[in-house]
């Protein structure tokens, strides 16, 4: 299929995009520790040129070395250093035919003191002290989204850090903001005139560095945002109370940089448009879609060439990226109300997918360019393959969000950033974009048509290595199938989906309803075998695990166990404990959740969390944390609290959501007598898609 619109070029003021698709920021982690472009950035962003993209706006980039660090290794344009080191990385994003903007950022009340105030610091040590970094993310790397609300760190930081800079005194901390319990001061008239200056310094800086425009975060309830919300800014002086004042500050940024940097230099604007307060039950505040429109027209008055639309802010994170129940092109309600009030380009995000999506979108007018974030992580080829005709081989991102929840968990690790279903994202520099055709075709023999395994066939078979994988059932999928099963889950199937049509293409065979047995395999001769045979759910030694009326997940998550009007208990509180209750419920049953626990799902990312359990409220769910599962009777279930308290719960079933084992008796076999086993995904350690999906790519690259 054609996609005529989607590789149309289009002007931003007067610069040429050879076509429509974005690549809108993220951010990543790849920046050194003082915020110049190191070369994985380098590789990371032109690799995405020479994948097709039109254009790509970099991850926030700070505007200062002090209040405005938010990340440890982000981007920073604060000096003429940072000129120098981004100028490699335009270079190479413009040999590759694309062009380059440069997001501009503060993060305001949206940040941890640790950063601004230890940061700073940290670069000067690092000159100083060999291996300053390495000791520093090895006692910051035990910190987590829950450290910085412990009432002992906030008690240190708010007495030994400066607070953080905003337009008023209003803390984050409603909803899923990490940021809550932090001092806040607010801005002086001065202070604001001076962060105006640095936005302009900083922009100049880009122009310097040959990137080809900027773009102003306005977006996710950052510093600029902070201004435009009538929340979050409380102020009664210029820069508070109307929508004139509270724009004031971008109206004076977009001033500055066009008397620094020309007319012809592109400006373009990220928005929120609407906070979605309601969304967490706070519907009368915030930026909602009516404001979020007069915003946009106001700035395009004040000289903005393009308008990259958005949502949400920290207290309502889940919407930001969205959680993977969220439909694909949910937002083009919110884009189009602004493409009709303003005559500037719009760009925007929104589970955008597939070309055909894109193409469908550009068609109706909505907006005039495709934002493509997370698709970008999952597959940096994506525009390319449209163009050659070859979608179908393009790797879907599936919305799971571990791109996020692992950039935040990196922030005091110093890694960067990963993609469940691309291993290469953000370590291009360690893995060749194409595979070395050396296999020689030498046969490889993988069990289990998984993630793991399809990911180890793609890898081999594209190595040139004569590659036939055997899979027991009718389909493709493994685990992944009972992870497809609850509501709204449908693109975590893409996964496997994907990666099937990318291992056949490459190359390898696929023979299923073919278990695998150890004389089949050695009948092949393999040079090498991967045993990719997944892990089974288990019930543990608890007293009466073993009656007829105690299951594991996996019958209701097959669909061969159906309940309707009865009253389950189900132990473990997990990601696949809720999605297994979100299917019962949805079959009228009266759930209860029992969680060990303190809190429901520890460890599972909170947006996620939020999006199962929003849906299991309308089912009046029953939580029951902080209680330990010591016994099952008749058709009752016997619980004990810390304080030793206990409680008899009747069930007409019990659903056990207590974890997996790896399924490996092949493996063990065949290592007896083969020399080049290797096992990958589950069967070595149960874990996520991103674990399965990474294993056997490493293992399949390390052959």
């Amino acid at each position: 299929m054609n996609y005529p619109l989607l590789f149309s070029p289009m002007k931003i003021n007067q610069l040429i995009i050879k076509n429509r698709g974005v690549m809108t920021a993220m951010g990543v982690g790849l920046a050194n520790e003082d915020g110049t472009a190191s070369e994985k950035s380098l590789a990371y962003f032109a690799e995405r040129a020479k994948g097709g993209i039109g254009l790509i706006i970099t991850e926030y980039t700070r505007i200062n070395e002090k209040d405005g660090v938010v990340s440890g290794k982000q981007l920073s344009m604060a000096s003429a250093k940072h000129v120098k080191a981004f100028k490699k990385v335009a270079d190479a994003v413009h040999q590759e035919g694309a062009k380059i903007f440069v997001q501009l950022h503060h993060p305001g009340r949206q940040n941890v003191p640790v950063f601004p105030a230890l940061w700073p610091i940290g670069n000067k040590l690092a000159k100083v002290i060999p291996g300053y970094w390495k000791l520093f993310y090895k006692i910051m790397g035990k910190q987590n989204r829950s450290t910085i609300n412990d009432p002992k760190m906030v008690r240190f930081m708010n007495k030994y850090m400066p607070p953080l800079k905003a337009p008023s005194n209003v803390p984050a901390g409603l909803g899923f903001s990490p940021f809550g319990n932090q001092r806040i001061e607010p801005l002086k008239i001065e202070e604001i005139k001076h962060l105006i200056n640095e936005f302009v310094d900083a922009a100049e800086r880009v122009k310097a560095s040959g990137a080809d425009g900027v773009e102003l975060h306005a977006g996710h309830g950052y510093l600029l945002c902070q201004f435009l919300s009538p929340y979050t800014n409380i102020r009664t002086d210029q820069y508070g109370g109307s929508l004139e004042n509270r724009t004031r500050i971008i109206k004076e940024i977009i001033s500055g940089v066009r008397t620094r940097c020309g007319k012809d230099f592109p400006i373009s604007v990220r928005l929120t448009v609407d906070e979605f307060y309601e969304k967490i039950g706070y519907p009368e505040i915030g930026i909602k879609l009516p404001e979020g429109v007069r915003l946009a027209k106001a700035i395009e008055r004040y000289g903005a060439d393009a308008i990259n639309v958005t949502i949400a802010n920290s207290d309502t994170q889940a919407l930001i990226s969205e959680p993977v129940s969220y439909p694909a092109g949910w937002r083009q309600d919110l884009v189009r109300a602004v493409k009709e009030a303003v005559s500037i380009p719009v760009i925007a995000v929104g589970v955008i997918r597939t070309p055909e999506q894109a193409e469908e979108i550009l068609a109706s007018g909505t907006q005039d360019f495709i934002g493509l974030a997370r698709p970008m992580l999952a597959d940096s080829q994506w525009m390319k393959k449209a163009k050659k005709g070859e979608s179908d081989l393009i790797s879907r991102c599936i919305s799971c969000l571990v791109c996020q929840e692992c950039y935040e968990e990196n922030m005091t690790k110093g890694q960067p950033s990963k993609c469940a279903v691309n291993p290469r994202a953000c370590h291009e520099t360690g893995f060749p974009l194409e595979n070395i055709r050396d296999g020689k075709r030498r046969k490889v023999v993988i069990v289990g048509a998984g993630p793991a395994g399809l990911t180890a066939a793609r890898e081999l078979a594209q190595r040139d290595f004569d590659v036939t994988v055997l899979e027991k059932e009718n389909s493709a999928g493994g685990q992944v199938k009972l992870a497809e099963a609850p509501p709204l889950k449908e693109k975590i199937a893409w996964s496997y989906i994907d990666l099937e049509k990318q291992a056949v293409h490459a190359g390898a065979e696929i023979l299923y309803r073919t278990e695998a047995t150890k004389a089949k395999i050695a009948a092949y001769h393999p040079h090498a075998v991967f045993i990719g045979t997944g892990a089974f759910a288990f019930k543990p030694g608890i007293p009466g695990a073993d009656q007829d009326f105690v299951y594991t997940t996996t019958p209701i998550l097959e669909k061969k166990l159906v309940f309707s009007n009865k009253r389950i208990v189900v132990v473990g509180s997990g990601m696949t404990g809720l999605e297994t209750s979100e299917m019962l419920v949805e079959q009228k049953n009266q759930v209860t959740i029992i969680e060990m626990a303190e809190n429901i799902a520890p460890g599972a990312f909170a947006p996620n969390v939020w999006d199962v359990t929003e849906r299991l409220k309308k089912g009046g769910v029953k939580y029951m944390t902080g209680r330990r599962l010591v016994s099952i009777n008749d058709h009752t279930v016997t619980t004990v609290q810390k304080n030793n308290v206990r409680e008899i719960i009747a069930a007409d079933a019990v659903i056990l959501s207590l974890g997996v084992k790896s399924h490996n008796k092949l493996a063990k076999e065949l290592m007896e007598t083969l020399p080049n086993v290797k096992i990958i995904g589950d069967a070595v350690k149960p874990g996520r898609i991103a674990d399965a999906i990474h294993s056997g790519f490493q293992k399949a690259r390390a052959l």
